[in-house]
């Protein structure tokens, strides 16, 4: 049987110090007794079983894996969530602990994290050393940069500035939409961020939804040849791009940061009309990551918001639109999802879902341990946590996150 050999790397080790304000969430509770995450040695999960020399490197690390370790690859988190730290601009011994602690899928990182180009590059590469270095498992780094209002690395280091999309929309120059997405995706990647909560595919339906500009246009055919061509010029550099905010924000009249619940009156047959085309195009055109919102749909018999509902997740965007990439949810920090539901409950219902990752849940350790409850309690099979792992992994092997000896594994 042959295994996989997870590297051991230097670590760096440094303060982790800063003094200014965090988001309103929770962090990990790095004083309380943490979730244990226990090292299984690579093969111990397999013996006995036959392998064939076509397993994949990330199937053996599946494997490999202890269900505590699966589970922490659903959430993408603030560094300030699973530090503890009120904002985090280095990687020391703090980011260090945390990850063998909670090794997380993945970490967003917003304005306040960026302070220069040089910090920036060191964060994440610190970060990402810690990452590999402990579990063998590298992360998912996140960052909102849609150009236009939404873009924290322009504004904070100076990179390449664009107009907000509708400006561009207006033009429906698709080499021009993939130029965006090409010095986007290469300015960033150049940082270390390997994923862009970008572009927005949403369709510009109702006046009143919060995106505005944003957007590229009110015609579902304009979206879809400038979404589709950010998506080819992103991924080109190596940053997966994700498309947001499914099944559509754009009929919205309401704001799910603050709002108790965000309504859409739209049927199945509008939305494969109109808001589905342009998630349409940017997944054939091979986006990794699909953002799905919290607006509930009035055809969902359940009332629930999108990414906690089957129908929306499930039916739609898996069976329907035929994406087999990462689904994950936006911010469970937002008041349509923290207003309503525990970190736990969410969690849980995301997963059921068939949602692959939660960012940033209100609360860390208690999201994760609701959904190891369901796993052990019989409510979520193991197998459901499988599938959204397995998608992660292959996404991380891909952009070579995945740290192995092969030379360890054909000596073994």
């Amino acid at each position: 049987m042959k295994s996989v050999k997870r590297l051991s790397f230097i670590l760096l080790s440094a303060v982790l110090l800063c003094g200014c304000t965090n988001q309103n969430t929770k962090p990990v509770d790095n004083s309380a007794q943490p979730i244990p995450v226990t090292t299984v040695p690579a093969g111990t999960a397999q013996e006995g079983n036959q392998q064939t020399e076509e397993t994949s490197v990330c199937t053996e690390i599946l494997a490999s894996m202890t269900l505590e370790e699966k589970v922490w690859q659903l959430f993408m988190v603030t560094p300030e969530q699973l530090t503890g730290v009120g904002c985090a601009t280095v990687a020391g011994e703090r980011t260090r602990s945390a990850l063998m602690n909670y090794p997380v899928g993945g970490i967003i990182y917003f304005a306040q994290n960026l302070e220069d180009v040089e910090q920036t590059r060191s964060l994440l590469s610190g970060t990402q050393t810690f990452a590999k270095g402990s579990s063998g498992i590298g992360l998912f780094l996140a960052v909102d940069e849609e150009g236009g209002t939404v873009a924290r690395v322009a504004n904070s280091l100076g990179t390449t500035e664009f107009e907000d999309m509708a400006h561009y929309g207006a033009k429906n120059d698709a080499q021009e939409a993939y130029g965006i997405g090409k010095t986007i995706g290469t300015d960033i990647g150049a940082l270390g961020f390997n994923v862009d909560f970008a572009p927005v595919a949403d369709v510009d339906l109702c006046d009143g939804n919060e995106l505005g500009d944003r957007i590229f246009s009110s015609d579902p055919k304009v979206v879809a040849n400038m979404v589709s061509s950010v998506v080819k010029g992103l991924q080109e550099t190596g940053v997966s791009a994700t498309l947001k905010h499914f099944p559509g924000l754009g009929a919205e009249d309401g704001n799910s940061h603050d709002d108790d619940k965000v309504i859409i009156d739209r049927t199945p047959e509008q939305l494969k009309n109109a808001e589905f085309i342009p998630f349409s195009a940017g997944i054939d055109a091979g986006a990794d990551f699909v953002m799905v919102g919290h607006q509930i749909m009035t055809f969902d018999e359940k009332s629930l918001p999108s990414d906690l509902s089957y129908t929306i997740v499930t039916e739609y965007l898996r069976n329907e639109l035929g994406f087999e990439g990462i689904a994950i949810t936006d911010s469970h920090v937002m008041n349509t999802i923290s207003g309503s539901y525990t970190s736990a409950e969410a969690s849980v219902l995301a997963i059921e879902a068939g949602m692959d990752m939660i960012l940033m849940p209100q609360n860390v350790s208690e999201a994760a341990a609701g959904v190891l409850d369901a796993v052990r309690s019989g409510r979520i099979p193991e197998s459901r946590i499988d599938e959204s792992v397995t998608r992660i992994l292959r996404e991380k092997e891909e952009k070579g996150l995945l740290v192995y000896s092969k030379e360890a594994e054909n000596n073994e």
